[in-house]
């Protein structure tokens, strides 16, 4: 992974805490809808803390409430979204916080998260977003403009019956 040339500059080392190993390529951010449909996204070095990518991923198209995951759990970011854009931004609570969350908000929380899960998850399996082999960035933002295309039509298609 140190003598990867493939987007030197961009790409970088990062690690995923829940494999235990790092891994050299860019981050996706993405809000999606609860019809599972792709809204906005930012794409980031593999280093990138969650939690910097998430105002610029959210107020692409504001929406008065959005969920994120336990890597965006900040008080900070929380009270900024909500002072300068009005958006509600709830995250999962951590095991070791002092906040404690009601069952059926953790109940809620869970099944909105399964939908976030599920499109990650046909992303990757399906429609194979991790394995873009191209050698330029607009290259890249192509396909991946049209990977998301695809899985959007495909989602409006099944919403549509």
């Amino acid at each position: 992974m140190y003598r990867v040339k493939r987007f030197q500059g961009i790409a970088d080392i990062g690690y995923c805490a829940s494999k235990k190993m790092a891994y050299y390529e860019l981050k996706l951010h993405l809000q999606i809808t609860d019809q599972a449909l792709p809204m906005g996204y930012v794409v980031t070095e593999a280093s990138c803390h969650d939690r910097t990518a998430a105002e610029t991923v959210m107020t692409q198209l504001p929406h008065p409430y959005a969920l994120g995951d336990k890597g965006y759990v900040s008080q900070d970011l929380q009270k900024k979204l909500y002072d300068e854009y009005k958006i509600a931004f709830w995250t999962p609570v951590r095991k070791n916080q002092k906040i404690h969350q009601s069952k059926a908000w953790k109940r809620w929380m869970k099944r909105k998260r399964k939908v976030i899960e599920t499109v990650f998850s046909v992303l990757i399996d399906q429609y194979r977003i991790t394995e873009i082999r191209v050698n330029s960035v607009s290259g890249f933002e192509s396909a991946l403009d049209g990977i998301l295309l695809a899985y959007s039509l495909v989602i409006l298609r099944l919403v549509e019956r």
